[in-house]
């Protein structure tokens, strides 16, 4: 039987496996100008935006370790544009409370 802390390692890793999947996903469905709030900028400055910024930091490691099969597939355009480009977007150039 596999223990309680293996079980909670086993959930973080699948979290920041799926981490960069979900923040792309969200971008791609909402339209601007958004409505904007304190508690929404707030939440947006304080917990979107560190998680937008590590899966841009995780997508980029995975795009790196990926290059290589990328370059075989000659895709590594979608690619760059997938795992990098979108997550920073996402986390750098939408609006303050816009989620």
């Amino acid at each position: 039987m596999i223990g309680s802390r293996k079980w909670i390692v086993l959930l973080i890793v699948a979290l920041f496996l799926l981490m960069p999947f979900g923040s792309v996903a969200d971008a791609k469905m909402k339209s601007y100008p958004p409505e904007n709030s304190g508690p929404l900028m707030a939440a947006d400055f304080f917990v979107a935006r560190p998680i937008g910024l590590a899966s841009l930091v995780f997508g980029t490691v995975t795009f790196i370790v990926s290059l290589p099969f990328s370059a075989l597939g000659k895709n590594v355009d979608e690619a760059f544009d997938f795992m990098i480009v979108e997550p920073a977007v996402y986390t750098f150039t939408r609006p303050l409370g816009g989620f």
